[in-house]
């Protein structure tokens, strides 16, 4: 991990709540999966090239048509306002600074227009729920609010081994836009790839589907109607024995190549240097979660900016030394091999 960061986290611990920290420290089970996120991504070495001309790097990119001036986004975490009392409205200002985009929890406390008047892209997570009327309203009301897309969080057919509940808080643990308490999870646990074309029924905005680990559930996916996927393990929070997405990134990205789908992908990228590779194994952009949180915690939008303005110099800094003039240099021949298991890469 970078030193900076972890002592972001180790500040952020100073000032939150225990039982606040806790649950956003947290992972499911033995927390294997959450230990082995950022080591997955440490293990990779990069291949650089030389004698290119690197007088400018640019970070620029789109995303789903939409123009950043970073790839590294903000993903989507809940009731941030127990963190920082803008919550979710100061995430969005930080983000907006650093020309980012923010993926909006659907259990935010504050109301997408105040996130939208943040002045950052944003996309809407959305949960089918077991009262499927409740995921019409709010499709409806991010749509109308601006959102530039739907993330259908997968991964969540209930919730994983964690020993530590939601802490309390004057303010709702949970509400805003859900308008519906969780846990208990009223979350839809019959969820199958059908409700892809379901959910792209309701609204005019493209469908991202956030949770996935495998080639063939990415394929299917977009077959089904997904403009891009996010291959992610819910940081660690669900399945405790999930594989990294470091791991599972390679062949997703490789079943969606020539499809048109974006690929992103999130999970323990702690550093500039991760951002590349991840870039560079077929990821269009990575998104962050509780470093996020830390940031939040202890500075605000101010500090959500100067988080995804440090990564994303960081990846500059990195793309100059590996001869990479912009984010479309970044391919898998920049990946030399992984150092903890030897195995030749690409």
């Amino acid at each position: 991990m970078n030193r900076w960061l972890d002592e972001l986290e180790q500040q952020a611990a100073a000032v939150l709540p225990t039982d606040v920290y806790d649950y956003f420290r947290q992972g499911a089970g033995t927390h294997a999966a959450l230990d082995e996120a950022t080591p997955a991504w440490d293990a990779l070495r990069l291949h650089p090239r030389v004698l290119r001309d690197v007088t400018s790097v640019t970070t620029e990119t789109t995303v789903l048509g939409a123009p950043v001036q970073t790839p590294v986004l903000v993903a989507p975490t809940a009731a941030q306002h127990v963190v920082e009392p803008g919550g979710a409205v100061a995430t969005a200002l930080g983000a907006a600074k650093a020309g980012s985009l923010v993926c909006v929890s659907c259990m935010t406390s504050r109301p997408y227009s105040d996130i939208r008047d943040g002045g950052a892209p944003w996309w809407a997570q959305v949960y089918v729920l077991r009262d499927r009327s409740l995921t019409e309203d709010l499709v409806g009301r991010a749509e109308a609010a601006g959102a530039a897309a739907l993330v259908l969080t997968v991964d969540t057919p209930v919730i994983g081994d964690r020993p530590f509940p939601a802490p309390s808080a004057d303010a709702p643990w949970y509400g805003g836009e859900l308008l519906t308490s969780y846990p208990p999870g009223p979350i839809a646990a019959a969820l199958t790839f059908d409700d892809i074309a379901w959910l792209r029924g309701l609204s005019r905005l493209p469908v991202i589907v956030k949770g996935v680990l495998r080639a063939d559930d990415a394929l299917t996916a977009v077959r089904a109607g997904a403009g891009a996927v996010v291959v992610s393990n819910h940081g660690g929070r669900q399945l405790d024995a999930a594989i990294p997405t470091a791991t599972a990134l390679p062949a997703v990205a490789q079943a969606l190549a020539g499809t048109g789908a974006e690929v992103y992908v999130d999970g323990g990228i702690r550093s500039g240097v991760h951002v590349l590779a991840a870039l560079a194994l077929g990821a269009r952009a990575v998104l962050l979660g509780r470093p996020v949180l830390w940031a939040l915690a202890t500075g605000g939008a101010d500090g959500v900016h100067r988080l995804l303005s440090t990564l994303t110099s960081e990846l500059r800094h990195a793309m100059t030394l590996a001869g990479a003039r912009s984010l479309d240099d970044l391919t898998p021949d920049l990946l030399g091999f992984a150092y903890a298991t030897g195995t030749a890469w690409p």
